[in-house]
C-alpha cells in the first residue's frame, strides 16, 4: 500500500519525506497490520476508522470515506485519512465484510490562514478545511461535488488532487493484496489469521509489561511555547506498574492554550502506543507485531481540556508534530526511572516545521511547500545516536536537494551536519542538521519548532544536545527567529534551521586514561 502510495503521488512531501501511513483494519476497527511509516499517524489510525463507521454506519462496496476534523478521529487538518472495506467478491461468503484499508496522508495545503496550513492560530477553522467522515466514493462512484469543494478551498488543488488518487490507488491496492491471500488460503483461514495476529501482540505487550519491575514514577517536561506569549506548557505524567498492568495519568499537564500545540486524544495514545511498544520491544528483544489492541493491559488517563486531550474549537496544527514529541519525552522519562539499563537519552523533540507558500515565478501558479527537518537522536546504552535523522514519532525522509529545487522556486545554500551538536557521554547523541533555504520568490514563511530555549538531555551523565535555532538572514544580517513565528520574506532572503542535537548517554569518558575505551563517536 505505502508503495502504491509513494510512487502515485505529486507532492515531494509524500513521494520523496514519504509522510504517509497505511494499515489494515478488522471488521469491528482493531489494527491487523501496519506498515513500517509514521508512528503518529498510526497510533492515531484506529480512531479514524472508528469514527468513519460511527458517522456513516455500514461502508458498502466501492465506498471510501474520508476525514481530517481533528475531533472526529483525525490529527490535524493536512493528515487526510481515506477508509475503505473490503468484501469478499465471490462464493458463498459473496459480500461478507472482511475489513478495512486506510490510508493517511500529510498534505502540503488543506487552505486556512497560511500557504501550508500549519499557521499560528487561534481556533482550528483558521487553520484549513476540516472534513467530518464523509463518502468521497459511493458504490464505485466519486461524490464530484464533494470533490469539486475539497479543491475550491485549497492552494494547490492540481497537487492535491493526485495525492487524494494516489491514496486511493493505496486502497486498492491493499484490498486486492488480501484478496489474493483470501483466494489462496480462504476466508476462514484469513480471518482466523487476522484475529491470532491480534492476540499475539496484544499477548507480547502484555509479557512485556511483567518484566517493568512493579512502582509508581513521575515525570515532567514542557512545550516550550505556544506562539502567543504562552508557555513554558508543563506535559506531566504518573506511570504505575503493578502485575504486568500499567495505568499512564498525565493529570496535572497544562490546559488547552491559545496557540496550536494543543493535541488532541488521539495523539497522546498514539504516543502511549509507540513508547509501550518501543519499551516491551527492548526488553523481550523481539518485534511486537503493528497490529493489536496494544492498550488492553493499559489504563490511560487524559484529562479533558487539556494540552494531551484538547476540544473544539482549540487550534491543533502543531499538537501532531510538536506536542506529539514532548508527550513521548515525557514517558521516556518516566520510564528512564524504572529502566535505567534499556533507555535512551532524550532525542532532537522537535519536527522543526517549515512552511512556505506564495507565486511560482516559473508556473505563475500558487504554490505551498512543506517539510519537517531531521536531527539528533539521543544516544542509548549500547551505542551513539544516529545523526540528522527523523526520530520517535517521525519516521519520514529529508527532502533531497534536487527535488526541493526541481518543485520549488528555492535554492538550497546550505546543507548538513552541525558537528559537534549532540551531547557528550559514554556514548555521544547524534548531531543535527543545518538547512539554508534560499528563496527565489517572495514567500509567507511559517516555522513551527521545539527544543529552541534548551536542548534534548542526556540520561546517565551524558550531556544534553544543543538546541535549535531559527535565523532569518537578509539585507546583509542575521535575525534570530522564535521558535514559532510567520514573517513575509523577500526574494533573495534565506531561511536557515539549525536542528538540535541529540542527548548523550553516560559520563564522557575520561580522555588521560588510556583504558578508556573511545565509543563517543558515530559510527557512520
Amino acid at each position: 500500500m505505502g508503495a502504491a502510495l509513494r510512487r502515485a503521488s505529486f507532492s515531494p512531501n509524500i513521494k520523496e519525506r514519504r509522510d504517509y501511513s497505511c494499515a489494515l483494519f478488522d471488521p469491528s476497527g482493531v489494527p491487523v497490520a501496519m506498515g513500517d511509516h509514521m508512528p503518529v499517524h498510526l497510533g492515531a489510525m484506529p480512531r479514524s476508522v472508528t469514527a468513519a463507521l460511527e458517522t456513516l454506519g455500514t461502508l458498502e462496496p466501492g465506498d471510501v470515506a474520508m476525514v481530517n476534523d481533528p475531533f472526529r478521529g483525525g490529527t490535524h487538518l493536512p493528515d487526510i485519512t481515506l477508509v475503505a472495506p473490503i468484501h469478499v467478491g465471490c462464493g458463498a461468503t459473496a459480500g461478507e465484510l472482511l475489513g478495512f484499508v486506510a490510508s493517511r496522508a500529510h498534505h502540503s495545503d488543506v487552505g486556512g490562514m497560511s500557504p501550508g496550513s500549519m499557521p499560528l492560530a487561534r481556533e482550528i477553522v483558521q487553520e484549513g478545511l476540516r472534513i467530518p467522515p464523509v463518502r468521497l466514493w459511493r458504490r464505485g462512484e466519486r461524490d464530484d461535488d464533494l470533490f469539486r469543494l475539497v479543491l475550491a478551498n485549497v492552494r494547490t488543488p492540481e497537487e492535491r488532487a493526485g495525492d487524494l488518487d494516489a491514496q486511493l490507488a493505496s486502497l486498492h491496492a491493499g484490498r486486492t493484496r488480501l484478496l489474493d491471500i483470501v483466494e489462496r488460503r480462504g476466508v476462514e483461514t484469513v480471518r482466523a489469521a487476522m484475529r491470532e495476529l491480534v492476540a499475539y501482540a496484544d499477548r507480547l505487550m502484555e509479557a512485556g509489561l511483567e518484566r517493568i519491575p512493579d512502582g509508581r514514577w513521575t515525570a515532567e517536561d514542557a512545550v516550550e511555547d505556544d506562539g502567543f506569549g504562552h508557555g513554558p506548557l508543563p506535559i506531566r505524567v504518573t506511570l504505575e506498574v503493578e502485575g504486568g498492568r500499567a495505568r499512564i495519568d498525565f493529570t496535572g499537564s497544562a490546559p488547552q492554550t491559545e496557540g496550536g500545540v494543543n493535541a488532541v486524544a488521539a495523539i497522546t495514545e498514539s504516543a502511549t502506543r509507540y513508547v509501550l511498544r518501543c519499551v516491551v520491544e527492548a526488553l523481550l528483544g523481539a518485534a511486537i507485531p503493528a497490529g493489536g489492541g496494544s492498550l488492553r493491559a493499559l489504563e490511560l488517563i487524559l484529562p479533558s481540556g487539556s494540552i494531551v486531550n484538547a476540544e473544539a474549537p482549540a487550534s491543533v496544527a502543531a499538537g501532531n508534530v510538536e506536542t506529539s514529541q514532548r508527550i513521548t519525552d515525557t514517558l521516556l522519562r518516566a520510564f528512564q526511572q524504572a529502566l535505567p539499563d534499556h533507555l535512551p537519552a532524550l532525542s532532537q523533540g522537535t519536527m522543526n516545521n517549515t512552511t512556505m507558500g506564495g507565486i511560482d515565478p516559473r508556473s505563475g501558479a500558487p504554490f505551498a511547500y512543506y517539510e519537517t527537518v531531521g536531527g539528533g537522536m539521543g544516544a542509548g546504552p549500547t551505542g551513539p545516536g544516529l545523526s540528522g535523522v527523523h526520530s520517535h514519532m517521525s519516521n519520514s525522509l529529508n527532502t533531497p536537494i534536487e527535488a526541493l529545487e526541481h518543485a520549488y522556486p528555492f535554492a538550497v545554500a546550505g546543507y548538513g551536519l552541525r558537528r559537534g551538536s549532540g551531547g557528550e557521554g559514554r556514548h555521544r547523541g547524534g548531531d543535527g542538521l543545518r538547512r539554508d533555504l534560499r528563496l527565489l520568490t517572495d514567500a509567507r514563511v511559517t516555522l513551527l519548532t521545539e527544543r529552541r530555549l534548551a536542548g534534548p538531555a542526556g540520561f546517565e551523565g551524558g550531556a544534553p544536545g544543543a538546541p535549535g535555532r531559527n535565523l532569518h538572514i537578509h539585507d546583509g544580517r542575521e535575525d534570530i527567529l522564535p521558535g514559532k513565528v510567520t514573517f513575509d520574506a523577500r526574494a533573495g532572503d534565506v531561511v536557515r534551521i539549525d536542528s538540535p542535537g541529540g542527548g548523550g548517554w553516560g559520563p564522557a569518558p575520561d580522555p588521560s586514561d588510556p583504558a578508556t575505551p573511545d565509543s563517543t563517536s558515530d559510527p557512520r
